[in-house]
């Protein structure tokens, strides 16, 4: 290895100093040779994991455009392959892995071709050491604090026919005015924070994202104006904690006055993801209920019902503490609906604090789940603990688990049958071009039949069918709809 590769540090990514972060706002410029460096070449991104990702990868589509690259529709057709990765489960890093190995065959065939792989699994120490022993054909591997610096640092692996490695273990900080090339027309994630703080026992995030440091509000405003003046009918105000905005800084503007003043702006719809429990509060529960132009659709990830594995999980809530919270939110925004995540089979859990699981779900009624089996990721708390629950029993108790999720999820359908809700048009479904899909305000996925819609409509649907994690309808004249 390179003395001068910057690699990754577990232990130095835990580091948490007081200070605020700092905001850089230089404007993005490029020099001479990094602008013309992509003329005539294309680019393709694969994007696993989450809507952080997602946002990243439009991040960097819009860089590479600014260096001029075009998009590649297949990866056959490109000359540069990014793949930017997650790593909070096992199966993501393994289909990752997976990957990396089917591309070697491109690299001998097209030598020239550059590969790239970037994001959290670029943060782990023993992932980045497999890719440099074992995966020969990646040229550039860089990590989730080191996407401003793609210029340069692709600049140096295309002109030097070099290996180049750059990754920060470090707290972060928030770096404005990149450039952007948004994949959908009418939808639009909204970065309002990075990092998380809260070092849940399980999780990799806040050691490959860094320390939770927060936009300043105008920046994040700012940002949905221009969306709105573009034609954008919803955002979603994103970070891996989202309801623990403004907390890093001694400004005092929290969350709740950000989704407020987001509202205000006048956008058709408003969503945030992904919400921490601890982090929330009355104000922001009161601000939801205030505005129609907030969806009344809340992930709140659970991960467990039995409070001595929330413990242990270091959640910092109660199965009690929770449950008044969903309660709360229930009562003072009604037709809300409901999603979380569960984790099983994590370590030492019992039948009956699995069966606690089972008890809180059937008290909440999920409209749907994510639902994981436990896998150690290296780094953790938690993958020092003995991973002690037989893998026949976490299967077991998935299947148990999505059973009563897909029973809840049909049982909370059942309602709409009959009635009209307003869908927000994707486009064709994309397993009949015939029919239209799209989403209400509710967050279900609805597929209906029409004459004719375009993506970004705002229609009303009558419900025809209800499935468990979908509805199908007709599309109808009528000014108001009989529930979102």
């Amino acid at each position: 290895m390179k003395k001068d590769w910057k690699l990754p540090s577990l232990k130095a990514a835990q580091i948490r100093t007081p200070q605020e972060a700092a905001i850089e706002r230089s404007l993005f410029a490029l020099d001479p040779q990094a602008r013309s460096l992509g003329v005539g070449r294309r680019y393709y991104i694969h994007t696993y994991g989450c809507q952080a990702n997602e946002r990243d990868s439009e991040t960097i589509a819009g860089i590479l455009e600014a260096m001029g690259f075009t998009a590649a529709l297949e990866e056959t057709d490109a000359d540069l392959i990014l793949l930017n990765t997650c790593a909070v489960r096992k199966n993501a890093e393994d289909k990752v892995i997976g990957q990396l190995g089917a591309l070697k065959r491109m690299k001998r065939e097209n030598p020239d071709l550059i590969f790239a792989v970037c994001g959290c699994m670029a943060q782990e120490e023993d992932i980045v050491d497999l890719i440099l022993k074992k995966y020969h054909q990646v040229d550039l591997i860089f990590g989730t604090h080191n996407l401003h610096r793609l210029p340069q640092l692709l600049t140096q692996a295309m002109l030097s026919h070099e290996r180049t490695v750059e990754i920060f273990s470090k707290e972060g900080e928030v770096i404005e005015n990149l450039p952007v090339r948004r994949f959908g027309k009418h939808k639009a994630w909204v970065n309002i924070m990075y990092g998380c703080d809260k070092f849940c026992t399980y999780c990799i995030v806040p050691y490959t994202r860094g320390k939770e440091r927060s936009r300043d509000p105008e920046d994040v405003l700012a940002e949905v104006r221009e969306l709105k003046a573009q034609g954008y009918k919803e955002i979603t105000l994103l970070g891996q904690n989202v309801n623990a905005y403004g907390k890093d800084r001694a400004s005092g503007y929290g969350f709740a006055q950000l989704l407020r003043d987001t509202a205000e702006i006048g956008v058709e719809r408003v969503r945030f993801t992904t919400s921490h429990p601890w982090d929330f509060t009355d104000e922001m529960i009161d601000v939801i209920a205030s505005y129609d132009n907030i969806m009344p659709a809340i992930h709140l990830p659970v991960q467990s019902g039995s409070s001595e594995m929330l413990k242990i999980m270091g959640r910092r809530y109660t199965r009690e503490e929770y449950l008044t919270l969903f309660h709360k939110i229930k009562d003072r925004i009604p037709g809300c609906s409901f999603t979380t995540d569960i984790i099983v089979g994590f370590p030492n859990e019992t039948e009956e604090q699995f069966e606690m699981t089972l008890s809180l779900v059937d008290e909440c009624q999920y409209d749907g789940a994510f639902t994981f089996i436990y896998s150690p990721r290296e780094g953790t708390p938690a993958a020092r603990m003995q991973d002690n629950v037989p893998a026949e029993v976490k299967s077991r108790r998935l299947q148990q688990l999505n059973e009563k999720i897909a029973f809840y999820a049909h049982r909370n359908n059942e309602p709409y049958l009959g009635r009209i809700v307003t869908v927000l048009v994707d486009g064709p479904s994309k397993k009949n071009d015939q029919v239209y899909s799209g989403y209400s305000e509710t967050n279900k996925l609805v597929n209906f039949t029409a004459e004719h819609a375009e993506p970004g409509d705002l229609v009303q649907v009558r419900i025809t069918e209800i499935h468990s994690w979908s509805l199908n309808g007709e599309k109808v004249e009528q000014p108001e709809p009989e529930i979102a």
